[in-house]
């Protein structure tokens, strides 16, 4: 019997501990760090062109994005609605001299530092650009359209 309770210690010793079932990390996770976010250009209407062309490729591609036919009068109207003075703008016809869809057309927003200009067409997409007032005081060479809606 003595032998049998000595066999029976060294099993015994011989067998390892029950592993503690896991429990749930009371540890709150910690937070990584994340991008900000860019703000959104704004215009400034006493700065000049350049301080603005942000803003105004801002409000293009804004348009461009919810209709890429957009138009003339839905530059000028998208534009306008973002604060750009409408008296101040020129825009090319939308159609041609024989009644074709122009392949582009050009529309622009005079500061008294220079010009923005926009090219929006099916071929180019859009382009634009700030440039120095016309010797004439305007901002697009050759025929615009009254914006007289």
């Amino acid at each position: 019997m003595t032998l049998l309770a000595s066999a029976a210690l060294v099993l015994a010793g011989c067998t390892s501990a029950p592993t503690p079932e896991p429990t749930a990390s009371t540890q709150a996770p910690v937070p990584t760090p994340s991008a900000t976010p860019t703000p959104d250009p704004v215009l400034d209407p006493a700065a000049g062109a350049l301080a603005n062309l942000a803003y105004f490729d801002f409000v293009n591609n804004r348009l461009i994005a919810q209709n890429a036919a957009a138009g003339g009068r839905d530059f000028i109207d998208s534009l306008v609605a973002a604060g750009f003075d409408k008296a101040r703008m020129e825009v090319t016809p939308d159609r041609t001299a024989v009644d074709l869809e122009a392949d582009s057309i050009q529309f622009s927003v005079r500061f008294d530092d220079g010009c923005l200009i926009g090219q929006h067409g099916a071929v180019t997409g859009y382009v634009s650009t700030a440039r120095g007032l016309l010797s004439t005081g305007r901002c697009l060479i050759g025929d615009t359209r009254p914006i007289d809606w």
